[in-house]
């Protein structure tokens, strides 16, 4: 099951602007799929069936991929998408962040028809990941944008209640770039405090879904050098892989205990991350 990375390009960094993918031990297998429709990749999911990978593309379209990196659905362009994460409902739809509008858009998973927004253009000054919980709540990672606005925190959103947000977290030293669920129904983000600082802490907070309460805090302690983390992913065994810059880094989820950084490659300039298939 091959560790899949998308690599951000141009004004975001020096990327690869690919999906590439490698093996369980860090060795390079090469740019997964070649379809010039992927262009400056972010978010990723896998279907509920683990039978397709649902990817991102910055030229504003959202790709279905089979194990062979074929390109099988394809929504074709939709103007001023602009996609960061995505991941899948509790009722298999796909989600997919819109940067830009800083809202969230749902597809069918068949991508044939248009999306619609669950959520209000400008929900938060900017989307820094979203995850749901096995009861459908929704929780949104509010951040840090480019131009050094934002304001740090998590916000949840009871099933049924969409529009009616509650801001759970409040950690000073929290600066969110992705949310995922863990197994054990907390929420666990990626974090870069004070974000974009050459200074800055990198770390993996763990809060109780809940009352947002700060569980714990994991860290690399020197086993990797673990900058600017993004993209979280549990894989089947409990592990979490955590996407960074050069690296993507590996924690027993369970202990805590960070197993160091499983890929190493240059200029990876990492956004999401998989296990597929």
């Amino acid at each position: 099951m091959p560790l899949l990375v998308t690599s951000a390009t141009g004004v975001n960094g020096d990327g690869y602007g690919a999906l590439l993918a490698f093996d369980r031990g860090g060795r390079p297998l090469g740019t997964f799929s070649n379809d010039a429709r992927i262009a400056d990749p972010r978010g990723l999911a896998v279907d509920q069936k683990k039978e397709l990978l649902f990817l991102n593309s910055g030229s504003d379209r959202v790709l279905a991929l089979d194990r062979n990196g074929k390109v099988v659905r394809d929504t074709g362009p939709i103007p001023q998408l602009d996609p960061g994460g995505g991941t899948f409902a509790p009722d298999g739809r796909y989600c997919v962040g819109l940067r830009s509008a800083r809202t969230i858009m749902v597809f069918a998973a068949t991508l044939e028809d248009p999306g619609e927004r669950i959520l209000p253009p400008g929900v938060v000054p900017f989307p820094r990941g979203f995850a749901f919980s096995r009861d459908g709540a929704l929780f949104l990672a509010s951040g840090i944008g480019p131009n050094g606005e934002g304001d740090n925190t998590i916000v949840a959103f009871a099933r049924g209640q969409n529009l009616k947000p509650s801001r759970l977290v409040s950690d000073p030293e929290l600066s969110p770039l992705d949310l995922a669920m863990a197994p054990n129904g907390n929420i666990v983000v990626s974090s870069e405090h004070p974000f974009g600082l050459p200074d800055a802490v990198t770390s993996v907070r763990e809060y109780g879904a809940a009352d947002g309460h700060l569980i714990r805090v994991l860290s690399a302690g020197g086993s990797a050098e673990f900058r600017t983390p993004r993209g979280l992913r549990f894989a089947p065994d409990g592990t979490l892989y955590c996407v960074a810059r050069d690296e993507v880094i590996a924690f027993d989820f369970p202990s805590g205990r960070c197993l160091g950084a499983i890929v190493r490659f240059p200029r990876l300039n990492g956004q999401a991350v998989v296990l597929f298939p």
